[in-house]
């Protein structure tokens, strides 16, 4: 029953604090995030943050900016006083903060200490606040900048320190957000210190540009990042976007790897995120993220920041103007960087080499028996057949010098062996290439290619079907794709709801150069394929078309024909079917000059670092990690 209706009156103002703390202050991490915008605003070059439990019983922030004289201090913990709206602007917002709520909803909270001093002056002041009460400015002795600190969080309201999670969760919270804001700001210095485990700290970029934004994007984003990475910059309509974005074959699980700032505020924006999912599509599995961080600039009137109380969402004047700007551009870099493959491939394939420390065994113990020193071959390694007429005898294993002799014997070869070719003129040349020369072909899946410092492992599917999906698209985009009539078209037979489907989508399949036609209830005519899908299982063929029309809104159809528009992403979300069908599959027996065909159109091709669902294509090795592996190094 509802109680009955009271007068109006008006809320007590530390009420009223503690409402907003609601809003602003959801978490220890939403207390520091503000604290340390504070200090970015005022100018800090160095920002430090200790924490205990978590956040909860201790937030210490200490800043070297400009520091408040005892009017300002005063004043700054009371509710909506600032000084970052000028004029009182909210289209034009140039601070990380700028509410003015957030010191006086910490302090009705929890107890806050500020103790700060300005550089002109003798000394410094210092107020509390304890539990909304404020107390009186008193002089205090104080370096030039801001010290804060929070105690007792949510002393003032313990319920919601049931809502909290554990210490360890919290402080990962805090560290996320000196993570995102040293992304965004790399000439500042920040520390992060805690009663467990070292300090994490980013050293400050002094000198601005892109290789101090790249040292402090590895610091971040871990030391793989730099060398799987590739710089971008490109500006239209009023927005300029600038950054690093990693290459398809470097991925994380999760998108807490992507980072976007927007005029030097951290964002997670769904918008962007949708932007750079669709950028990655054809390049990326969907169940995994890229890493990059990107900034955005623009006049401060084509965005409002003031649409979320966290300040962590933005709207965009123009939102179609920045995701054309993110997919366009992230296309564009990722097709220059040509054929590269993330250098964690290597490394795991090194580790998948590496020997493995095993108890003893006998020589007798059958085809395990394959190791080093009598152990047993360790668990993924690859196990080598001895060809016929092979000695039996108890034999070293591993990969010591003395296991050379196992692949010392003229019994079966490999596929295509091109030793012979060595001395040639052509086959130095095609060493010097990015991908080498085809040395053989292994289990009929593998193309072997030799570098001039190093070897190339190319999975000849995976490359083939990149080669012709994007051969697919460079066709339709100039204008239509060559296509084949069958001398006998081919009656495909299906459920006929399926065959609906088809006959729907046909239009769309016509451009892409695959000519269907109704034959019935429950069957359809194929008269013409690609050109390039000459000799595919035509059934197959359409069959994993019609599997793959209901997924990612493959069948809302759309009159935006361009690249990034709906229509255009699932025109070549059918190429990307259809180049499957018309690729070299595995098990097939290539020739040398097949061999090193597909090794030049790959690195003449963009993309080619990884197939169309994000797999590599390739794993690079250098020689000096091979010759660890024999112990020459």
């Amino acid at each position: 029953m509802l109680a009955s209706l009271r007068p109006v009156r008006r809320l007590d103002p530390i009420l009223v604090d503690r409402i907003a703390a609601g809003e602003v202050v959801e978490r220890p991490a939403s207390a520091v995030k503000e604290l340390v915008e504070n200090a970015i605003d005022a100018g800090a070059r160095c920002i430090e943050v200790a924490i205990e439990a978590g956040g909860r019983r201790l937030i210490r922030v200490v800043d070297d900016g400009a520091g408040m004289d005892p009017e300002d201090l005063a004043l700054a913990v009371e509710r909506h006083a600032t000084s970052k709206l000028h004029g009182g602007d909210l289209t034009r917002i140039d601070f990380l903060g700028f509410r003015g709520e957030a010191l006086p909803s910490i302090g009705a909270v929890a107890r806050l200490a500020i103790t700060s001093r300005t550089g002109d002056a003798e000394t410094g002041s210092s107020l509390v606040v304890e539990a909304g009460v404020k107390g009186t400015v008193r002089p205090a002795s104080a370096a030039r900048g801001t010290r804060i600190e929070v105690t007792d969080l949510f002393s003032a309201t313990p319920a919601r320190l049931k809502f909290l999670k554990s210490d360890r969760a919290e402080a990962g919270a805090i560290a996320d957000i000196l993570r995102r804001l040293a992304v965004a700001q790399p000439g500042i210095r920040f520390t992060l210190r805690s009663e467990n485990g070292s300090p994490l700290i980013f050293p400050a970029e002094p000198e601005p540009g892109p290789a101090a934004t790249l040292r402090r994007l590895t610091a971040v984003l871990g030391a793989d990042f730099g060398a799987n990475s590739v710089p971008l910059s490109m500006g239209r309509e009023g927005f300029s976007l600038d950054g690093h974005i990693g290459l398809p074959t470097f991925h994380r699980g999760a998108a807490t790897h992507i980072h976007f700032t927007v005029n030097g505020r951290p964002v997670r924006d769904r918008l962007l995120l949708g932007a750079v999912r669709g950028a990655y599509a054809d390049t990326m599995s969907s169940d995994r993220h890229p890493v990059l961080a990107l900034a955005i600039a623009c006049d401060p009137g084509l965005v409002d920041v003031n649409v979320h109380p966290a300040k962590t969402e933005v709207r965009f004047r123009e939102p179609g103007h920045v995701r054309a700007l993110i997919v366009s551009a992230i296309h564009e870099t990722l097709r220059q960087a040509g054929a590269r493959s993330a250098t964690t491939g290597a490394m795991r394939t090194l580790e998948a080499l590496r020997p493995m420390a095993r108890p003893a065994m006998s020589a007798h113990s059958g085809a395990g028996a394959l190791s080093r020193r009598g152990s047993p071959m360790p668990q993924g390694m690859p196990s080598f057949a001895a060809p016929p007429g092979y000695a039996s005898h108890p034999r070293p294993g591993g990969f010591g010098e003395s296991a050379q002799s196992l692949f010392q014997h003229d019994e079966a070869p490999p596929a295509a062996d091109l030793r012979q070719d060595r001395d040639g003129e052509e086959a130095r040349e095609a060493i010097d290439a990015p991908l080498g020369a085809a040395r053989a072909q292994i289990h009929e899946t593998y193309i072997l290619a030799q570098t001039a410092d190093g070897l190339v492992i190319v999975d000849q599917h995976a490359a083939h079907e990149r080669l012709v999906y994007e051969r697919l698209k460079r066709e339709r985009a100039a204008g239509g794709i060559a296509r084949q009539g069958l001398l006998i078209p081919e009656v495909v037979e299906m459920a006929p709801s399926d065959a609906e489907r088809l006959i729907d989508a046909a239009p769309d399949l016509d451009r892409l150069g695959l000519s269907i036609e109704a034959f019935g209830p429950g069957a359809i005519l194929v008269r013409e394929i690609p050109s390039i899908l000459s000799g595919a299982a035509i059934r197959d063929l359409v069959i994993d078309i019609l599997d793959g029309l209901g997924e990612s809104g493959l069948e809302e159809g759309s009159s935006d024909g361009s690249e990034g528009g709906p229509l255009g992403r699932r025109l070549d979300a059918i190429l990307s079917r259809m180049s499957c069908h018309g690729s070299v599959r595995a098990g097939r027996r290539l020739k040398p000059e097949e061999m090193n065909a597909i090794l030049r159109e790959m690195e003449a091709t963009p993309l080619s670092g990884s197939c169309n669902h994000g797999r590599p294509t390739f794993v690079e090795l250098k020689l000096s990690d091979i010759e660890r592996l024999f112990g020459r190094r």
